[in-house]
Formats: C-alpha cells, structure tokens, sequence
C-alpha cells in the first residue's frame, strides 16, 4: 500500500509496489517510424539477464523493450529471457560475443574476466556514496570503461545501470571487521576483483556462478556470500543466511551489453530508438535501486536476517597492509587509476 508521510507531504512507495512497477512511465506517448502489424517484425532478437524476473533491471528493460516495439511499429521485436534462462552468466558472455544472444545484462564484476579494466570500478571501500558513483560513471571514468568494452567488438547499449554496493552475508557467525573473514569460506562471483579482494582480506573466496548460489549455500558449501541488498532480497538469500553485514565493500555496474553485427544490422534510427529507451531505463533503473536499497534492508531485518554494521576502518587497513591499493594501480595502470581518484580521493 501507499504510505502518506504526513509529516513530510510525500508519498512514499512499499517495496513490493516498487518491484512491481510493471507500467510507469511505460504509457508515454511514443510515435513509430513505421506503422507494422505486431506479428510482421523485421527483427527478432534476444535479451539475457541473470537477475530474477522481479528484480528492477527486469522490470525496467521490459519497459524499454515494449517502448522500443511501439516507437518502431513493431518492427523490432525483443524477448526478454531473465534469471539465466539461457544459460549461466559465463555462457551468457560467450553467447552475446558469438550472436547467441543480442543484448545481455552483465555486472562489471564478471565482465572484467573479460575486459580486465571493467573491474577497476570494483575497487574495494574506493567509493563512498551515489554522487561520487553516478560522477564518475557519467564523466570519465565511465568514458574510459567503455571505450575498453568496445574494443572487445562488444557495444555497451546504454550509460551503466546500477547493481547497487555489496554487502556481506554469513550463515555461521557475524563479521564486524576484517580479522572476523580469516578462513571464512565466501562464495564470490567468476570475477578477480573480488577474488583479489577478499584474499587480501584473508578470506577463502569460492568462485560460483549466481544460479547456483542459493544451493551453495543452503547445503553449507560455502559459508556466506556478497551481493547488493537488491539480489539478497529478490533471491530470497535470507532463506540460508543468519547474518548480513553493511560493509559497501563493493560498488558494482551493471552494463547492457549488443552484439556489434546484430546492432548494426538495425537501421540507424531503430539504433537510436534502442540507446535512447535503454537511457531512459537506466535512469528509472538507478533510482529504483537506491529506493530498494532502503526497503531490502528493512524487509531483511524482518525476514530475521541480523544486520551488521561493518567497521569499514579495520577492512581499508587491511587492504592496505596487504598492498591491496598498490596492486591495483599496478594491475590497471596509471591513467585508469588517475581517473578512479580523481573521482574518489586518494586510496591506499
């Protein structure tokens, strides 16, 4: 329901009208480049993402792609095929390079197995809040970040969409610092930067692929993992899980990735009715996670997950008498990182 803040004159939304915001601003008047009958479409493509259908990068690109249908009068048709119902985020990436698939979500985390330098956004405890994030991802940095996906002969679709700042979950004892990781068993995604990360922390991160993340845990295989609140909640983690701690170790992307042969096989105006709605998502994308952020936590807490709050201090020591900072610069050279602490201040 919706909840009148008398105090304030605002309405705020539940969690659940937010993940279910099916139509906003879907009904905006829109004029195709071409009157089609639905079922005669030129093009016919797919749309990959790992993420549960509930989740806002779901409903925000469906969104899109009923936008992009209706403004090229049905001549670009696009399925959207959510929760790796094509396959895991790693065949996914094989997929989208070879045209299996067409457009594809890809966090930075795993794209960096790829294209080593979209991981220098997931540098550990580098950014301390949304406006240093959104800054940098919208100037420079997030200029440069691009320019390196594409010279793999992927496109990025869109400005980067936001997969929220990582937290820690654990299913056998609470982590208040970084001493409380030693040993700890953590399942991380198929992504160095975290692997780097939580070695320096001197944990023991497992490499898992997110659809079997839930099974991992719930047979004890591993101990804990880290996600944004959004995915904690929306894969109902809490289920096999005690403990979530509030570290924001992590800030991660999300990235719309195109098949280079497959775009440019759209004439030019469909190509710019596809960049200009996946913006647009993106925008409504970003808020909707930081509005979720918000509830997830609450929603957690409820659920009887006991949240913690990280001694951020302890981890960037850590990281620091582990030369974690300095390996990084190292790893992505001087320009990358100058642009990183242009954004963020000075690490390490």
């Amino acid at each position: 329901m919706t909840q009148d803040n008398s105090k304030s004159g605002k309405t705020t939304l539940s969690r659940r009208q937010l993940l279910k915001a099916g139509a906003v601003g879907a009904a905006l008047p829109l004029f195709s480049i071409m009157t089609r009958p639905a079922h005669a479409a030129e093009f016919n493509y797919k749309f990959a993402t790992g993420q549960d259908p509930s989740h806002p990068v779901n409903k925000r690109a469906q969104q899109a792609i009923d936008r992009i249908r209706e403004a090229t009068g049905g001549r670009l048709d696009i399925k959207l095929f959510p929760a790796n119902q094509l396959g895991s985020d790693t065949d996914l990436m094989s997929q989208i390079r070879n045209g299996g698939v067409e457009f594809f979500n890809q966090a930075s985390v795993v794209l960096s197995t790829l294209v080593p330098a979209a991981g220098i956004v997931n540098t550990g405890f580098a950014f301390h809040d949304y406006k240093e994030v959104w800054q940098a991802m919208d100037g420079a940095l997030g200029a440069y970040v691009r320019a390196q996906i594409e010279k793999v002969g992927l496109l990025t679709m869109s400005k980067p969409w936001d997969n929220g700042f990582r937290q820690i979950t654990t299913s056998t004892k609470p982590i208040k610092t970084a001493a409380d990781l030693k040993g700890l068993k953590l399942r991380v995604p198929a992504a160095p930067m975290l692997t780097s990360l939580f070695t320096a922390l001197g944990a023991s991160p497992t490499p898992i692929n997110f659809n079997e993340v839930y099974s991992s845990l719930q047979t004890r295989l591993v101990e804990g993992q880290e996600n944004p609140l959004a995915i904690i909640s929306t894969a109902r983690l809490y289920e096999v899980q005690k403990y979530c701690t509030i570290s924001n170790h992590v800030w991660d992307a999300y990235w719309i990735l195109g098949n280079r042969r497959a775009f440019e096989k759209l004439p030019k105006a469909i190509q710019e009715i596809v960049r200009r709605e996946l913006d647009k998502a993106a925008t409504d994308e970003r808020a909707d996670i930081a509005a979720l952020a918000g509830f997830a936590r609450n929603e957690l807490q409820g659920k009887g997950l006991q949240i913690i709050e990280a001694d951020k201090d302890s981890f960037k020591q850590a990281l620091a008498q582990a030369n974690f900072y300095k390996d990084m610069r190292a790893k992505f050279g001087e320009d990358a990182w100058k642009l990183l602490q242009n954004a963020v201040g000075s690490l390490g």
